[in-house]
């Protein structure tokens, strides 16, 4: 996955780098997850469709995001795979695959607790696309 670490005091930053914008937010949503638990050990025992819109790119990924971490926070869902269906610049429908979290089979590394429109940016740089995301842990 191309995404680095950003250094952030207390919460946690990620600046993301793929070629096509759907790809930016699939792996954005992918290391969200791999920041929140082991995700080399899911499975991926079920699927579900999610629909997300925002005003703009950034809103949309941020919205995107929050609608993922609400399956984790409610739903215990930890998402193994993400493939987006359709995307605009302020709509997405894509279909996750995840596991229910289980105690027994899955460590948890860090709670994140919301994603932030602090330093939220999603930008067109050098024929790629690059998105920052900071996650409030």
């Amino acid at each position: 996955m191309a995404y680095e670490l950003i250094d952030h005091t207390a919460d946690i930053g990620i600046c993301v780098t793929e070629t096509s914008i759907k790809g930016l937010f699939e792996i954005s949503a992918l290391a969200m997850f791999e920041q929140i638990a082991d995700t080399s050990k899911l499975k991926g025992t079920h699927t579900k469709g999610i629909h997300v819109k925002g005003i703009d790119r950034p809103d949309l990924l941020i919205n995107w995001l929050r609608e993922l971490l609400w399956c984790w926070t409610i739903d215990n869902c930890l998402v193994r795979e993400i493939t987006i269906n359709k995307i605009s610049k302020n709509h997405l429908s894509a279909n996750i695959t995840y596991d229910e979290f289980d105690p027994e089979k899955h460590e948890i590394l860090k709670d994140i607790k919301a994603v932030t429109y602090h330093g939220a940016s999603v930008e067109e740089v050098d024929q790629c696309w690059q998105a920052t995301i900071i996650f409030d842990v």
